[in-house]
């Protein structure tokens, strides 16, 4: 039989505030197929989902879905039910569903959100535009920065409905990702897009295309604008993995500072446009990242590194592991234990002393597994500022709460 695998993380409005005992239930065509509580830090098991075969994912000219769908629904004692409908499982991946309840407020009701299919499959984006913004934009920044978060317009720029989303800017990249390419593709592939996708979101920033012209929103979820965001949607771990590692690289063409803002399609014919089923050819061909962006965007283009992180408490320095001694230590020590206040499950450093012994490593190995992060128990890049990420979430939350 051929199978994927779901794992369901529950959260009370934030990401600073998992739900423990919240009742899941995977659904197929409206039939309970399994059951399962979340534990202290909001997680279930791992389900096992039958789905189709990835071949229909590795090529062009197949007309069956690459993936398999499936509806989950959330019930907590004092919670709104959610219900999420089309997760996406693919053939040997894991896929992680987020899913956020809200306060019930007159009466409980059920909570109901669709996810839309992966534009490759969906094939009915409207046509990109010549995109505003994409010859010589005016810099504004004067340098690159990675944001902790950024604001998402749900619709286009002119639509003063549609509602706004302050997402993590790790978590928008991997959203647009899981949206626009298959998580099944050559790692190399899956690294260009995520580089494409990065870079394009920070030519946003660094221009502040959208806010210097009077929006109050980072970037718009609309193809023939921007990129491909979905509310809540399914994230993948191939994906996640990459973008955990590579989140503050960004593309720059020949002497230009700002990032390219780097336009990509499933089908294109257009100059310096990446092609996404082309960039899974190439990846084939045992093309690098680099080489793949430079297929598309020139050889003049190179990849860098953004200098500054902003909001974030500490930035990182070097890799800790067992054995080390530095306040960095202290700090991460520090972190973890104020964590543990909304993730039990971290077990807590009984004595912070800056030296990195057995009991932070199990500590770390721990915030790795909530996290879905590497169970190293050494504090890498990715590591450190997901530590970061949540510390902040969790004072943010400390402080209105007691606002």
């Amino acid at each position: 039989m051929i199978n994927g695998y779901l794992e369901v993380h529950v959260y009370s409005g934030t990401i600073a505030n998992p739900v423990s005992d919240a009742v899941v239930t995977i659904l197929k065509n409206n039939e309970a197929l399994f059951t399962a509580t979340t534990n202290e830090d909001g997680k279930t098991e791992r389900f096992t989902l039958p789905t189709v075969s990835k071949k229909y994912s590795l090529e062009e000219q197949y007309q069956t879905r690459p993936y398999e769908t499936y509806d989950v629904l959330v019930t907590a004692i004092g919670l709104n039910d959610t219900k999420v409908e089309g997760v996406q499982i693919f053939e040997n991946v894991t896929s992680y569903q987020d899913i956020y309840l809200t306060s019930i407020d007159d009466g409980k009701k059920t909570v109901t959100e669709e996810i839309p299919p992966n534009s490759l499959w969906e094939n009915q984006e409207e046509e990109m535009k010549t995109i505003e913004g994409s010859g010589i934009a005016p810099i504004v920044l004067k340098a690159v920065v990675i944001p902790q978060d950024i604001v998402v317009h749900d619709g286009t720029p002119s639509d003063t409905n549609a509602p706004n989303y302050t997402v993590s800017f790790v978590d928008y990249i991997k959203n647009v990702a899981s949206s626009e390419i298959y998580s099944t593709w050559p790692k190399e592939t899956i690294k260009a897009n995520v580089l494409a996708i990065i870079s394009f979101t920070l030519n946003r920033i660094y221009t502040e295309w959208y806010r210097s012209r009077g929006y109050d929103f980072t970037i718009t979820s609309t193809t023939s604008y921007d990129q491909k965001y979905t509310r809540n949607g399914t994230i993948f771990k191939p994906i996640s993995d990459i973008v955990e590692e590579i989140f503050t690289n960004y593309i720059r063409k020949g002497i230009r500072m700002e990032p390219l803002l780097a336009q990509y399609k499933d089908e294109t014919t257009s100059p310096n446009t990446l092609s996404q089923w082309g960039s899974k050819e190439l990846g084939d061909k045992g093309y690098d990242a680099l080489q793949i962006l430079r297929y598309y965007y020139g050889g003049d283009i190179n990849i860098y590194e953004a200098e500054v992180t902003e909001n974030y408490p500490y930035s990182f320095s070097t890799t800790l592991k067992e054995g080390d001694c530095s306040l960095d230590v202290y700090i991460l020590q520090n972190s973890l234990n104020y964590i543990h206040g909304s993730y039990p499950g971290i077990p807590l450093i009984s004595s912070p002393s800056g030296y990195f012994d057995e009991q932070t490593t199990t500590s770390v190995r721990a915030f790795q597994k909530v996290f879905s992060l590497s169970e190293t128990g050494q504090v890498n890049f990715a590591t450190w500022y997901k530590i970061s990420y949540i510390l902040t979430a969790t004072q943010n939350l400390t402080n209105s709460v007691y606002s």
